[in-house]
């Protein structure tokens, strides 16, 4: 039993078309003219499958096969948006396959005993309102109705209001909360979204934990003036303040911080942004992930301690502000030994390894048992029109996932004495 890939690419090359920039990467943002084209295309391969299908109010959609089960189901899919000028398979493999495997349990008359739900999660990108995963946290009840009124575009307009305007029930968020028990487990395939499978020459990757995260908002304002007049020794300039504070940064998540933690300035904001002008103010933004939480306040203490010694020193104001957080995952053992063992018995040259990129899949393993699977991206590279991940990658990824499924789904005297 495996899955269609032809079928399944003539899935990708369709929703691929959906895109505000053709030629140049998928830019598919949740709630635009492209994210609805791609939705109506595959509503209509779940309705010809016969899915229950329900699109919750914040625009999550989830289709069930085997609806007639009175169990808890085995939850599979990932998200259909993208960044600007993104990849054609972030996302939207994880989705495809989940659709196909479906395909395959009907065509296959498998019988289960647990429902199938495909899940497409809403705006997980962040590229709307810059608040990533808002579709699972609404599905977990980490954001409500009174959170999506707070939560804004670069142009003032709420999530609440563009939701609203898409067509959905936006005023009901709350009533669409998971509750506990109602899923028995979820799993996403996603695509690397790094070089680590390339580099190893592994097949596929079976997740171990999903990194958390914190970015900080740090703020510098001295005082502008002349390039070429003011002496160094009379100089506050907050751009010389980010630069040591950066640099030293850097230095610590390399040379002090856990081998797996990570910490990236990308972006920097400067005013009045001249270049024979000293800046009066300046702000940066700090990525900082890990597996383990100690990692991340390692490099918070660190950073508060040197934006203190820099404003000092260098006669500035500064401030830090935290405007994003998540806590690292720890995938489920049931799950994670589940893939290990289907991909064992199947002969993947597999291994296992963390995910420093976020999932929804991380919000979701508070209230199921979660797990993830990881497929190559060639040269490491994705959020961008270079992503590329390999037809025979997807197929094999697919697969596997399609048996894990079925280890999961399928009523036998090994998941009765492993089931939860």
């Amino acid at each position: 039993m495996e899955i269609n890939l032809k079928r399944m690419l003539n899935d990708f090359s369709t929703i691929v078309s959906f895109t505000r920039t053709p030629n140049n990467g998928c830019t598919r943002f949740s709630y635009s003219y492209e994210d609805r084209q791609t939705r109506e295309y595959l509503i209509s391969q779940m309705e010809e499958l016969g899915l229950s299908i329900k699109v919750d109010a914040v625009g999550n959609i989830r289709a069930t096969y085997g609806m007639e089960i009175k169990k808890s189901s085995i939850m599979v899919g990932s998200h259909i948006d993208t960044v600007k000028n993104g990849g054609e398979y972030d996302g939207l493999t994880g989705v495809l396959v989940a659709l196909e495997i479906i395909r395959v349990l009907k065509e296959e008359q498998v019988k289960i005993s647990r429902p199938i739900e495909l899940i497409i999660f809403a705006e997980e990108e962040g590229s709307n309102f810059g608040v990533t995963m808002l579709g699972s946290k609404v599905l977990t009840g980490k954001c409500g109705t009174a959170d999506l009124k707070k939560i804004k575009n670069g142009e003032g307009d709420s999530a609440y209001d563009i939701a609203k305007s898409f067509g959905l029930r936006v005023d009901h968020a709350e009533e669409d909360v998971l509750v506990n028990e109602e899923v028995d487990a979820m799993i996403e395939l996603h695509i690397e979204q790094g070089a680590v499978l390339e580099t190893q020459n592994k097949s596929v990757g079976i997740v171990q934990a999903i990194a958390g995260m914190k970015t900080f908002k740090i703020t510098l304002e001295g005082d502008s003036n002349h390039a070429g007049t003011t002496p160094m020794d009379l100089r506050q300039d907050p751009m010389a303040g980010a630069a040591t504070i950066i640099s030293h940064i850097r230095q610590v998540a390399k040379t002090q911080a856990l081998p797996t933690t990570v910490a990236t300035v990308g972006k920097i904001i400067c005013q009045p942004n001249i270049s024979n002008v000293i800046p009066q103010r300046v702000e940066f933004f700090v990525d900082v992930r890990d597996v383990d939480s100690e990692g991340i306040d390692l490099i918070a203490n660190a950073l508060t301690e040197k934006v203190n010694a820099v404003t000092t020193e260098d006669n500035l104001q500064g401030k830090i502000e935290v405007i994003g957080e998540s806590n690292p995952v720890k995938l489920s053992s049931r799950i994670t030994h589940a893939i290990e063992k289907t991909a064992s018995e199947r002969g993947y040259d597999y291994m296992k390894m963390n995910s420093g990129a976020v999932h929804d899949a991380a919000m979701m393993a508070n209230l199921t048992d979660v797990g993830m699977i990881f497929i190559p991206s060639m040269g490491g590279k994705s959020h961008s029109p270079d992503e590329y991940t390999r037809e025979e990658d997807i197929k094999s990824g697919g697969d596997l996932l399609l048996h894990v499924i079925k280890r999961l789904a399928v009523k036998t005297k090994e998941t009765n004495q492993t089931s939860r």
